[in-house]
């Protein structure tokens, strides 16, 4: 009988896509575990080396859980709506050949640590409350430099919006929809004062809601096209990088231990922030967007925190193109209210 074989949609990571499958001579068919077709396929156990290096960051451990449950959890593997749990076991067991393995309980080796996220709390603190300009903290900037390069985004839209909220009857031209001149530049969620970034979204409804509209306004909204540019994106760490692009398990149990830092820093651009506190609090998210920028990077995406789309702040906005301006009627704000604390 021939054996069953696995696709990348089994566990939808970039590693295992571009890198892993390709190498181990994969063909195309229809996948015996998750049912995508037209994908490339191996034998489960073709994976055993790089799932076993995997495997080797938790140790065993009578209250912990299982390893898919990590694996689900820390690199959010297994994503395929058909791959729950016990049919990711039930792969899981076949790529390591082990079938008592996925039984077992397990929790992620003390040996990984990391100083980051503890450092970085210390260093917001400072920047924003003690000191701006000349900090006493110090941050791994290298490290930092490493772990963003492994947020890249691929195949970012070449299309993008910018909308302003329209004044009287006058409908603003394209040559007004792009970023304000340094002089009128006010500080943003990653820019300071006087350094004008162009912030896009990636529909017009994301556009519109990131300028706070009331019902009734009328937002003027501009499409820009973008080159094919090199972004860090900061939306979900968790699901961009690939355990299987690193050489060892040590490098592996470090990425694992610096992941809530990553995910920190995403936090930083998506929280919401109430206008009178706008020039304190976002001063760690602009630190954090000038360093991206002096690594040779030419924006960040992230998550919106008033729509469901996502932005883009791009450094140069000379990089964009202006197309069309239209009007939209914003016809309701939605508001969502919780308890204060």
């Amino acid at each position: 009988m021939a054996k069953r074989r696995c696709c990348p949609e089994c566990f939808d990571d970039q590693g295992l896509r571009t890198s892993i499958f390709p190498s181990l001579g994969s063909s195309n068919g229809t996948c015996d575990f998750c049912g995508s077709k037209n994908v490339q396929l191996v034998e489960p156990e073709a994976l055993g080396t790089v799932f076993e290096m995997l495997s080797n960051v938790y140790e065993r451990d009578a209250d912990g859980q299982s390893l898919v449950e990590w694996m689900k959890e820390d690199w959010k593997l297994f994503s395929h709506p058909r791959m729950d749990v016990a049919h990711a076991k039930e792969l899981l067991g076949e790529i390591l050949d082990d079938g008592e393995i996925v039984r077992q309980t397990f929790a992620p080796s003390s040996s990984y640590k990391s100083e980051g996220l503890a450092k970085w709390e210390t260093l917001r603190d400072e920047m924003m409350h003690k000191n701006r300009w000349f900090l006493d903290m110090e941050i791994d900037k290298e490290r930092l430099a490493d772990l963003l390069g492994m947020l890249i985004i691929r195949n970012l839209p070449p299309k993008w919006f910018r909308a302003r909220i329209r004044t009287g009857d006058r409908t603003y031209a394209i040559d007004e929809m792009n970023a304000p001149p340094k002089h009128l530049a006010s500080h943003g969620r990653a820019n300071p004062a006087g350094i004008p970034y162009l912030y896009l979204g990636s529909k017009p409804e994301t556009a519109s809601a990131e300028i706070r509209p009331h019902t009734g306004d009328v937002a003027c909204v501009a499409d820009f096209t973008i080159p094919a540019l090199t972004a860090v994106d900061l939306r979900d760490p968790r699901k961009l990088v690939s355990p299987f692009i690193l050489s060892d398990a040590s490098q592996i149990g470090q990425l694992r231990a610096d992941l809530p830092f990553l995910e920190r820093l995403g936090d930083e651009l998506t929280r919401p922030v109430v206008p009178q506190r706008a020039a304190i609090d976002y001063i760690a998210s602009q630190y954090l967007c000038e360093f991206i920028k002096k690594r040779g990077f030419d924006g960040v995406v992230y998550r919106s925190s008033v729509s469901d789309g996502i932005n883009l702040a791009l450094f140069d906005p000379s990089k964009a193109t202006g197309g069309t301006v239209k009007l939209y009627n914003i016809a309701r704000v939605h508001v969502d209210v919780e308890p204060g604390r």
